[in-house]
């Protein structure tokens, strides 16, 4: 906006001209070299400390010298916490210690900016938290405490652009290990959402796989169909190896979902391959799978009881034909298991022995 000034407004004497000119000058250059710290100081030393009384000091306060400056109390505070937070730290002096009028050395005006904030929001725990993370992360904390003023710009940088989407998760990450409430609100999220879930579950299936096979290479030993544990021969420790390299240099946006299936399939099948080529290693597989199926009916006939049924007539209540069969029928199968084992143990009869 052009400002028109009079032509009589306009005409100041040449020596008054020139003293105002050096008075900009000096204004300038003294501004250049101390930036904010010398309106700091113009607060500090016209402003008094809290716990001051107006009768204690000839200083005003800050919400007085707002209404003379013209601008809001807020901003004046702003300069002013600014200004106690470096004396804190020695380098300017503290309030008591100023005098209306009186000038004293300013640091350079670079530091100024690691104590003045123009956004009231740095002046609450919160906004200092933001700024100590900005400065961890080497960028202003003014840039950080805009953006978290502004939710509804981030997400619409999220949704928008992928980079700024990236960098949103990375973050979410890094702190959801020290936000216990945050990570609980973020998988109800994901349980409420079915894509989500499908999601999760297939790479929680493709981290299991590619867990089984960097144990092959980092251990020398693999798992079993049956749950044994054995020692790798170099073949399958090879080429667990071969694939784990594959899925190792996958850059960080490439599905490893396909390449953890092919490995995985690739090392079970050699594992297979590995039981039934060792008749002792063969024979060993088959009882520990006849053992962990043995375990697991157990656990499940263990429940078969009417512990909680107190009455014959409380039985007839919830009585089916299709129980009893059931139940004839797994009988027979553990008594066919019985004589078969029975019969293992007898002492074995030679040929043509009467």
């Amino acid at each position: 906006m052009t400002v028109a000034i009079a032509p009589s407004e306009a005409a100041v004497p040449s020596a008054d001209a020139a003293r105002l000119v050096a008075e900009d000058a000096r204004d300038f250059g003294a501004y250049a070299r101390t930036g904010g710290w010398a309106f700091g100081l113009k607060v500090a030393r016209s402003v008094r400390p809290g716990g001051q009384s107006a009768g204690e000091t000839p200083k005003i306060s800050a919400k007085e010298f707002a209404e003379l400056a013209g601008c809001s109390a807020d901003r004046v505070m702003r300069y002013y916490k600014a200004w106690d937070k470096a004396a804190d730290d020695g380098l300017v002096p503290h309030f008591e210690a100023l005098s209306p009028g009186m000038d004293v050395e300013l640091p350079d005006a670079d530091v100024w900016l690691s104590y003045y904030s123009s956004r009231s929001s740095a002046l609450t725990p919160r906004g200092d938290a933001i700024s100590e993370a900005a400065e961890a992360e080497g960028i202003r904390p003014t840039k950080a405490l805009e953006v978290a003023e502004n939710p509804t710009a981030l997400r619409a940088a999220i949704l928008a652009d992928p980079g700024t989407a990236e960098a949103a998760r990375k973050a979410l990450m890094d702190r959801l290990e020290d936000d216990p409430a945050l990570r609980t609100e973020l998988v109800r999220d994901i349980v409420r959402a079915d894509d989500l879930k499908k999601a999760v579950a297939a790479e929680a299936k493709a981290g299991d796989r590619v867990d089984y096979v960097r144990q092959i290479v980092e251990k020398g030993q693999v798992k079993t169909p049956a749950g044994q544990m054995i020692d790798a021969p170099a073949e399958l420790r090879e080429e667990a190896e071969r694939h784990l390299s594959l899925i190792d240099e996958l850059d960080d946006g490439e599905e490893s979902g396909e390449w953890a299936r092919e490995a995985y399939d690739t090392v079970r099948d050699l594992v297979a391959q590995t039981v039934q080529s060792d008749p002792e290693l063969r024979v060993q597989e088959r009882r520990a799978k006849f053992y962990g199926s043995l375990q697991k009916a157990t656990k499940v006939f263990e429940e078969l009881t009417f512990d909680d049924i107190a009455t014959v007539d409380d039985i007839r209540d919830i009585y089916e034909d299709d129980m009893l069969r059931r139940l004839e029928d797994l009988q027979q199968a553990i008594a066919a298991c019985i004589s078969a084992l029975q019969s293992a143990t007898a002492p074995r009869q030679e040929p043509g022995a009467s």
